[in-house]
C-alpha cells in the first residue's frame, strides 16, 4: 500500500512538472498544460480517496505522535 501511495505522489509531481514545462514553452501548448493539470487533479483525488478507503478497511493505520 505504501508503494502505491508513493507511486501516486510521484505521478502527481511528474504531471505538475509536465504542466510547468508546457507552460514555459509558450502559449501554443496551453491544451497540453490543461490536460496535465487535469491529470494531476484526478490523481490527487484518487490518492485522497485511496487514503480514506485504506484507513476504513484497515489497510493503512495511522499512528500517534510520540
Amino acid at each position: 500500500m505504501k508503494l502505491l501511495v508513493v507511486a501516486l505522489l510521484l505521478a502527481i509531481v511528474g504531471s505538475l512538472g509536465q504542466a510547468l514545462f508546457s507552460m514555459s514553452s509558450g502559449p501554443d501548448n496551453s491544451a497540453q498544460m490543461v490536460r496535465a493539470l487535469t491529470v494531476r487533479i484526478a490523481l490527487s483525488l484518487a490518492l485522497f480517496g485511496l487514503l480514506f478507503l485504506s484507513q476504513y478497511y484497515g489497510w493503512l493505520e495511522p499512528h500517534g505522535m510520540h
